[in-house]
């Protein structure tokens, strides 16, 4: 099924004409819970991995459990199961068997650490007929990211591996890839979940611009919203309307601007030629912005609307990732050779 994205609610680089040179194209990928197959972009689904070239495993120092036990995947999903089966029932039933009990009981307990090679997880597969704002290094057109289902000491987000490959040149495909036998966080299990790649207009967010034009936007912001609606989503900071509403998209997206939050903007440098680097792949915990609902697309907007304990949820966590505190994981690409290393960040 197809995702539109509403029209902005203000065509804002004729409001501000300097913005109009900013602009940049993104395309957000907008995951939806589903059945991928090998020839599919996807999120959390299987990758088109020739079976002649080895896994990809982590052997760096993984973070010891010590107030969170290690869980992994099959009990991660196993876990999904059970809480959208109690979701679905009546209200007054929307409790755990003592069946169910006795399984969560024993997911909680959790696993221990790994002391080997830690088997990377699929994060996401995106051919480029499908998303046109990647830009692939000559002779690719599918990329295919993986990360660490750990965190390692002194970092707060998995790290993430890229690899650039031509379809065409996979030959016989890996089957039955390798899983870890645990994990750290829930959050870091996609769920399996098909794309519907949307391209739209993206500008920086106002931490981003040159202080008078960012004053100018967000005066103009404050009028917007003037007289907003105690316990609205801007009350107290009407100033905020245009990087809510029509500067940078929320959930999963490639290209365009970056959704800086956790961290003020800093430029990332390519470790190998110096370059600036630019935003490719946003992991997003979430696919909507709280109380904001001018990005949310036409087709889920009713869903959207629903109570929060419908079935199935409203379409806000589909890929069940969790960056941090609902973060968002930021890839950064090389624009001089998309072969360079990648940088990430948590925004």
């Amino acid at each position: 099924m197809t995702r539109t994205t509403p029209p902005r609610p203000a065509d804002i680089a004729a409001v501000f004409p300097r913005l109009g040179p900013l602009a940049r194209t993104a395309t957000r990928l907008h995951p939806r819970p589903g059945a991928p197959s090998r020839q599919d972009s996807s999120v959390g689904g299987p990758l088109l991995w020739p079976s002649a070239e080895p896994w990809p495993h982590c052997e760096g120092t993984h973070w010891a459990p010590d107030v969170l036990p290690a869980t992994s995947p099959a009990d991660v999903r196993l876990l999904r199961e059970i809480r959208s089966a109690a979701t679905s029932r009546p209200p007054e039933d929307r409790f755990y068997t003592p069946d169910e009990s006795a399984v969560v009981e024993r997911i909680n307990a959790g696993h221990p650490c790994p002391a080997g090679p830690v088997a990377l997880l699929p994060v996401a597969q995106l051919y480029v007929r499908q998303v046109p704002d990647l830009r692939p290094p000559e002779g690719a057109d599918l990329l295919q990211v993986l990360w660490c289902p750990f965190d390692h000491p002194g970092e707060i987000m998995p790290r993430t591996e890229l690899f650039w490959r031509s379809a065409a040149a996979v030959g016989s495909v890996l089957t039955t890839p390798p899983e870890p036998a645990a994990m750290q966080h829930r959050g870091y299990l996609p769920e399996p979940c098909l794309l519907s790649p949307e391209q739209i207009t993206e500008y920086p967010l106002t931490v981003e611009l040159d202080p008078d034009l960012c004053e100018e936007i967000e005066a103009w912001s404050v009028r917007q919203k003037a007289g907003a609606l105690p316990g609205s989503a801007y009350e107290g900071m009407e100033e905020t309307y245009y990087d809510r509403e029509l500067a940078v998209s929320p959930g999963w997206k490639v290209g365009g601007w970056a959704p800086w939050s956790f961290t003020d903007p800093t430029t990332q440098h390519c470790r190998v030629c110096d370059s600036p680097m630019e935003p490719m792949l946003t992991i997003a915990s979430r696919e909507q912005k709280t109380g904001i609902a001018s990005w949310t697309p036409f087709e889920d907007q009713a869903a959207a609307a629903s109570s929060p304990d419908a079935v199935p949820p409203e379409p806000t966590t589909p890929t069940q990732v969790t960056i941090g505190d609902a973060y968002n994981q930021q890839i950064y690409a090389c624009p001089a050779s998309p072969e360079h290393p990648h940088t990430a960040q948590v925004q």
